[in-house]
């Protein structure tokens, strides 16, 4: 299977970043497509509008904290979030991320060494993150072979579909 590498210029969070800012309780209700404009909108009130598809987000400690929102990975992935780099997580956001194919990765101090902006290339395979403007690597957490199966098919569904 191919490795699983990903490039992509950065926009960096805070600590203590949760599902209830990343996916706004007033939204809830409405489809993945609507909710979507609204993605971290307590943190930064123009997030949506400025992403691009394929930039990555890279949060401080306890990124994806808070109530068990499945909504909350699924719109990131849904506006084009390329991956979300960690120094670690809530741990119902990282398995509902990897279960919808959205990658993740621990990474211990990440978010002291990234500024907005820069760009990096995450191997999920090696479990590290190049920051590409100074060549410095960062290692991260190694994911277990069936979180990066799952990863590389786009999601436990699609890899229980080829089961």
């Amino acid at each position: 299977m191919e490795r699983l590498k990903i490039r992509g210029k950065t926009w960096t969070f805070g600590d203590n970043v949760d599902t209830d800012q990343i996916t706004p309780s007033q939204y809830m209700d409405l489809p993945v497509e609507e909710m979507s404009r609204h993605v971290l909108e307590p943190v930064d009130p123009d997030f949506a509008k400025k992403f691009q598809p394929g930039e990555i987000i890279v949060g401080g400690s306890n990124f994806g904290c808070g109530s068990s929102r499945e909504t909350a990975p699924e719109a990131l992935k849904y506006i084009g979030v390329a991956a979300v780099v960690a120094e670690n997580f809530g741990r119902i956001f990282f398995r509902n991320s990897i279960a919808i194919g959205l990658p993740v990765l621990v990474c211990p101090h990440v978010s002291r060494e990234i500024t907005q902006g820069d760009e990096i290339e995450i191997d999920l395979d090696a479990a590290q993150v190049t920051i590409l403007k100074n060549k410095k690597t960062l290692p991260g957490l190694p994911l277990n072979a069936m979180m990066l199966t799952s990863l590389k098919k786009g999601g436990i569904m699609k890899l229980l579909v080829e089961i």
